[in-house]
């Protein structure tokens, strides 16, 4: 009796690997960084939009960005890269997506509990200090606990769900609000050591 293969799935590349395909323009390069990527990133964009059609094409939008990036840029972090374009065309998306009245978005629920906190910047005098909050709230986030940083990227950066990071940490519902309302707290109080008005 002849025993039958069970065929097994591929085998994803390694980052640096698949970097060498971008940078040799060799275009399995979308290919195996979809292999290896496209769910994460499709989550991360339906966290944002809430729509399956606008998810494929911001995913196709974030292929795209990446081949048109690399080179000249050769990311030590090739999965926050990917994450850094698909988040920011799936905001510009979100804003699109606002501006026509269709925003059903777990990003407008956890940007509604920054509000207060940090306030959007008109003037250009108000855009230098924008630069100067980001730098704040960037070593504020790094100066966090692992499990702190975690909950924070994973609210208002990823825009996951509160019951999605419970899951994730096995912890209550409950146990994740009251981490981020602590955050939030922190934050308000750094801000305002900062000279910011909360």
């Amino acid at each position: 009796m002849e025993l039958q293969r069970t065929p097994t799935a591929p085998v994803p590349m390694s980052d640096e690997q698949i970097m060498e395909l971008y940078w040799q323009r060799n275009e399995l390069a979308i290919r195996e960084t979809d292999l290896k990527y496209k769910n994460y990133l499709l989550k991360v964009a339906y966290n944002i939009v809430r729509d399956r059609l606008d998810c494929e094409e911001c995913l196709n939008d974030t292929y795209i960005g990446a081949w048109n990036a690399i080179p000249p840029a050769r990311p030590h972090a090739f999965k926050a890269f990917l994450i850094t374009i698909m988040r920011r065309i799936a905001v510009n998306r979100y804003h699109s997506n606002a501006k026509k009245g269709r925003v059903p978005s777990e990003m407008t629920v956890s940007l509604s509990e920054l509000e207060g906190i940090v306030t959007e910047r008109e003037t250009p005098e108000d855009a230098y200090n924008a630069a100067r909050l980001g730098e704040i709230i960037s070593h504020f986030v790094h100066a966090l606990s692992e499990r702190g940083r975690y909950i924070f990227m994973s609210r208002y950066y990823m825009a996951e769900t509160v019951d999605s990071i419970a899951h994730d940490l096995g912890v209550s519902r409950s146990t994740v609000n009251k981490e981020l309302a602590s955050i939030r707290r922190e934050l308000k109080e750094k801000l305002e050591s900062e000279g910011y008005t909360v």
